[in-house]
Order: C-alpha cells, then structure tokens, then sequence
C-alpha cells in the first residue's frame, strides 16, 4: 500500500506512505491519493480531510529515481502528461472537495510535495518542515499550481526567490511569509494538528464549503462580481440545518451542535 486512510470522528487523515522514498510520488502514490481525497470529499461522513507523510517526509514530490531508467536511455518521461493525469486533478480536487482540506506537515514538502501543500485550506507544520521548490536544481519549473499559491500567499518577489533559488524555506520563515498558519514543537505536532481537524470536523460544513469558495472566487473576480457571488452562497447558507442550530445556539446561550448539513 502506497497510502493510509483512518475515518474517526469526521476526519479523514489521508498518509502518505512511502517514507523509504520520502513519499515521493509514482504512479500508484498520485492515483491512490487522488481516489482517496475523491472519496473522503463526498463521503457525508467525512468533515475535513487531512493530508500527511509517514516518516520524516511531508513528501519529496516526484520519484526521480523510479525514472531514471527512462533518462539514461535519453527518453524523458513525458511530464506534461504526468501533470495532466495526476497531480493537476489532485490540486483540483483538494481545491473543490467541499470540506476543508489540512495539510499536517510533518517534514519537508518539496516540489510537488510543496505544490500539494500549499494547495490545501490549512497548514499546520512541525518544527522540523521545510517547504522547497526544488524544481530548478533539475532544470525544471514550479508545477502543480505551486506559483500560483505563492504568489497569492506571498508575493511575486518571494515566489520569484523561491522558485529561482530552489532553497528550502524553514518552517518559522513560512509562518513569517503566510505560507503555513502554525508551527508546532515535534512532539506536540500529532496531537495540534488532530485537535485541529477535530475542531473543523465539528462546525458548520456547509458553510466552510461556500466560505472556501468565496475565498477563491475573491482573488479572481471583480468586486461586483464578488457581492453577487455572496447573495448566493449567503442564501444557500441560510437554508442549511446549520445555521438554524447555529442561530438557536445563540439564542439558548449555548455551545452549537453543528451537523454538516
């Protein structure tokens, strides 16, 4: 197995598992964890989803070595189509799965691995990670929408430094740059970031979906555009079983029991 997959309590904790390899991604790793955040995004049991690495990797992006083959017969791999196969349908799922989608960064994130990252609603990382951008120390550039998080995160300038530079970017460095939205000590970093998720897996799910959109319609569309889009997802908020909870809570003085619904 390439993955490991627990449901407990609304979340879905999705882990990388090939830690001999830094989870570095193949064919059977992006296809599993594809299908597996697929799932988890309309299983109406599952209220956020969480992305990690076993081992001392978050994920080290694509397998270069499972490649090399490929290189020394003077065959590069078609890589394009790699991204249109596996990790840009991957991006787009973890971007429209209607839940939030965490990702507990337990180690490095590089290439790919730092593109998946910062494609997620939430991250949370460990003293210890370092987000890396090591595409052009192999002659290559960002993919998987990494430049396009970056940019929105944190400006052209930083995304231009971290891209040209392939260095790594600390976890204290990436809290600074808005790029992670914790760092935790390496032994309280499990138990941060399942606390976390419990706590999303526990509110208003609907309205953390239409949030999440609004977020990302914001950084693409007009103003006018943006207030119409608000009428709409505010209407289908106020219609959810959610709200109705949420405002009763409100009333009655007490914590709300939200259901996702």
């Amino acid at each position: 197995m390439t993955i490991r997959v627990e449901v407990e309590g609304g979340v879905a904790t999705v882990t990388l598992d090939r830690p001999d390899v830094l989870n570095a991604f193949n064919d059977d790793l992006g296809m599993a964890t594809l299908a597996a955040v697929g799932d988890a995004a309309t299983d109406e049991g599952v209220r956020c989803i969480v992305l990690t690495g076993a081992g001392r990797a978050f994920s080290s992006g694509e397998d270069l070595g499972a490649l090399a083959g490929s290189y020394e017969r003077g065959e590069p791999p078609p890589l394009g189509k790699t991204l249109t196969d596996r990790y840009n349908p991957l991006i787009r799922a973890i971007r429209s799965a209607p839940k939030p989608v965490m990702a507990a960064i337990n180690g490095v994130a590089a290439g790919a691995g730092a593109s998946i990252a910062l494609a997620c609603d939430v991250r949370i990382a460990s003293e210890h990670a370092k987000l890396v951008l090591a595409f052009i120390k192999v002659g290559l550039v960002p993919d998987s929408g990494a430049l396009w998080f970056l940019t929105k995160a944190a400006g052209s300038a930083t995304a231009w430094r971290m891209a040209s530079s392939g260095d790594p970017v600390g976890a204290e460095e990436a809290l600074s740059l808005g790029l992670v939205d914790q760092v935790v000590a390496a032994d309280e970093f499990e138990s941060t970031w399942r606390a976390a998720a419990t706590l999303l897996a526990a509110g208003p799910t609907r309205a953390y979906a239409l949030t999440k959109s609004l977020v990302q319609s914001a950084a693409q569309v007009s103003l006018d555009q943006q207030l119409d889009l608000e009428v709409a997802a505010q209407t289908a908020a106020g219609l959810s079983q959610d709200h109705l909870e949420g405002v009763a809570a409100f009333l009655e003085k007490r914590k709300p029991n939200f259901r996702g619904k």
